[in-house]
């Protein structure tokens, strides 16, 4: 073979090397922006294996962060947390043993806030089921109250069709250990447990599913109005969290995925 059409040939060769890689680069843009900007190395990595593109964690760290410069962006924000009158406490069953082997055994719940554009608070009671954290009941309101407990409660029991013998985990606030809280599980045959107080980690899975919820959705939008937020957490529960977002605790699948996986 002439030097020249040997050249040629590698020649030829790089550029169609140098077109795969865009086109490569270009799926990885429209993943990282179609997904908020929130995928690091680890999800990109799973995400272009579904679609038939498979890398190491390495290649695409460097295509990512050294090439295309794109970086997972977390949005953080030191909370804080308000002590509630303390009424009957319950035994901490879980003792950080957040593992499930089935379905709606136990399930961990909390509060949280979330502003509006005009300064008001909305606030948020959530239900996790530790099967597969997958979401079981989400439940915004203008109170941080038992009914707000409660009705997030019921609407979990309604919407597994469940209830009966699963343990509900929560922290000490004044909404769980209220008399109407504590006599509705009793009526369900909810087993309450609770966390050591002023000890977050005894209430980790949930604590980690309101950092995720925050950092991707309450800190990078404004909520004009009651409507606007309602719905934006409704779409990322929903919608998001468990039909899109992966998850390292469910082997990097779906919340929906580990649920119907059998």
């Amino acid at each position: 073979m002439a030097p020249n059409a040997y050249y040629n040939y590698l020649k030829d060769n790089k550029a169609g090397y140098c077109k795969q890689k865009q086109k490569l680069y270009e799926k990885i843009k429209r993943i990282y922006y179609n997904h908020n900007r929130i995928i690091g190395h680890h999800g990109m990595k799973i995400f272009l294996a579904r679609k038939g593109i498979y890398l190491s964690k390495t290649t695409v760290h460097r295509y990512m962060n050294q090439e295309l410069n794109l970086h997972a962006v977390t949005m953080r924000k030191k909370g804080t947390y308000v002590r509630g009158e303390r009424n009957e406490i319950f035994p901490n069953l879980l003792k950080q043993n957040f593992t499930a082997d089935e379905k709606n055994k136990i399930w961990c719940t909390d509060f949280t806030y979330i502003g509006l554009s005009n300064g008001k608070m909305r606030y948020n009671c959530t239900m996790i089921d530790l099967y597969d954290s997958c979401v079981v009941a989400t439940l915004n309101s203008s109170y941080i109250n038992t009914e707000l407990a409660v009705n997030t409660l019921k609407r979990a029991i309604n919407n597994e069709k469940t209830g009966a013998g699963l343990i509900l985990h929560s922290d000490q606030g004044c909404q769980f250990t209220s008399w109407k809280f504590m006599d509705y599980c009793k009526s369900q045959e909810i087993i309450q447990s609770m966390s050591k107080a002023g000890c977050p980690y005894d209430n980790a899975p949930i604590e980690r599913f309101y950092k995720t919820f925050k950092d991707e959705l309450v800190y990078r939008y404004h909520f004009i109005n009651v409507k606007a937020l309602d719905d934006a957490v409704a779409q990322y529960v929903f919608v998001w969290y468990k039909h899109v977002r992966l998850h390292l605790y469910d082997n990097w699948m779906t919340p929906f995925e580990a649920r119907n996986k059998w």
